[in-house]
């Protein structure tokens, strides 16, 4: 009982239940978050000085994920720059052209770019609205499932970060090595990689299943017309300005790889386009409104995102859940790994980010893992698995809100039931199911 009235526990499935409903995420996390804060015992309004209110933690919570934020808000002036130099709608003729009416190209055609999303070209998922929405009217003719498309878009942005070190990749991996060191494992980036692989093999076996079974179905959609007179008159041929382009991609990519920064490489990214021309000095604040419209959203629910950890934080209830979750391990392993990922699951479906979720569970369940007696690799792959689960599948997290992103520039794909629905049973299942089992081998 107490993990059911946990605050966490509670605060996670209002959340859930209002996203069902299909309240606005933005307002289920700001309720959610105000009936966790009032189950841990923390006021929404007092006189009395020094003591925390749920808004003022909230609102103090924002700089957690302002970083993030910042970092979404000049990856989407990045990308706005890109496509006002056309090439967005140069890759996107070509990519038509040689898809034609194969669906399975057309999915591993973007299954492919959500992976250099991630890793190469560490643009994360600004290039969602720019890329997606040109190619609806395509899927619309194929009767593609856009659930699919989901998957496809999801995986991409999951799977490579967990298995390679590189980009967001290693970003993931260094949080993972540094917390099991700072508990008392010592592991390197190479451990992490190592053990981590059979969780990009369980996600790969999820998105199977979801292209050629669970969505493979035609699916009718609204033949809405969009007018594609601007793409229609730009030029396959490549200018002054798409070559600037290119060599402010691979700055980007460059910038990413020695500072470890995204929100630095997106600004070097822009400042490489203005200088040299392919961006106009009279364009600069069009591309920067276009950014936020672009970004804004997402940006915003990363912040409000980090408000809610930190109300989380405040309850103790995530403390508690974690203690709750070991008292009922009885030092069973298939039972500790059980639980360790359940919990992992409940945090990041709250927090929407498996990168936040890392430093909560680590300070208690690395010191338990060593104690039950799992090997590092167990542990590295519990502990992955168990920040990756409700990544996808979360309504606050990149993972869903990219995707929903471009597939609904229509207004005919809606992000509870045709993004984070899916992805959840695509691959929350096969992840949780595949580090159980295989953390009782390794």
């Amino acid at each position: 009982m107490a993990i059911l009235t946990n605050p966490v526990t509670v605060s996670v499935i209002v959340l859930c239940v209002l996203s069902l409903l299909k309240l606005n995420v933005l307002l289920a996390m700001l309720v959610a978050c105000i009936v966790g804060g009032l189950v841990g015992g923390i006021p929404i309004y007092t006189e009395e000085e020094g003591v925390s209110t749920i808004m003022g933690l909230l609102t103090g919570g924002f700089t957690g994920n302002a970083t993030t934020a910042l970092a979404y808000i000049l990856l989407g002036v990045f990308a706005t720059a890109i496509a006002t130099t056309g090439l967005a709608e140069i890759l996107s003729k070509k990519l038509t052209r040689i898809i034609g009416g194969k669906k399975l190209v057309l999915l591993g055609s973007i299954t492919i770019i959500a992976c250099l999303s991630q890793n190469l070209i560490p643009v994360h998922i600004a290039y969602i609205p720019i890329l997606i929405p040109p190619m609806l009217a395509m899927m619309n003719k194929m009767k593609l499932d856009r659930r699919a498309a989901a998957c496809c878009l999801a995986f991409g942005h999951k799977a490579p970060y967990i298995t390679i070190p590189f980009g967001f990749g290693l970003q993931f991996m260094t949080i993972i090595r540094d917390n099991l060191n700072e508990n008392g494992m010592n592991v390197t980036i190479n451990d992490v990689t190592a053990a981590n692989w059979p969780l990009g093999v369980a996600m790969l076996i999820g998105l199977l299943i979801s292209v050629f079974v669970l969505y493979r179905k035609p699916r009718e959609y609204k033949m809405i017309e969009a007018d594609t007179s601007a793409a229609d008159a730009v030029s396959e041929k490549l200018e002054y300005r798409h070559y600037v382009t290119m060599v402010a991609m691979v700055v980007v990519v460059i910038v990413q790889v020695f500072a470890q920064d995204l929100a630095l490489s997106a600004l070097c990214g822009v400042l490489v386009m203005i200088i040299f021309g392919a961006i106009k000095w009279n364009q600069i604040d069009d591309q920067l409104a276009g950014g936020v419209k672009l970004m804004g959203l997402i940006a915003f629910v990363m912040l409000i995102a980090g408000g809610y950890a930190e109300v989380m934080k405040a309850t103790g209830g995530v403390d508690a859940l974690v203690q709750a979750g070991i008292d009922a391990m009885g030092g069973n392993k298939w039972i500790a790994a059980t639980v360790i990922t359940l919990i992992g699951l409940l945090v990041t479906m709250g927090i929407g980010t498996s990168f936040g979720t890392v430093p909560v569970l680590a300070v208690l369940f690395v010191p338990l893992c060593q104690h039950i007696g799992f090997s590092p690799a167990a542990t590295i792959m519990l502990m992955s698995a168990a920040a990756a689960l409700g990544d996808a599948g979360s309504p606050a997290s990149d993972t869903t809100l990219g995707p929903t992103s471009g597939l609904n520039a229509d207004g005919q794909h809606d992000h509870i039931w045709d993004t984070c629905v899916p992805t959840f049973i695509a691959f929350n299942i096969p992840l949780m199911i595949c580090a159980i089992i295989v953390a009782q081998i390794i």
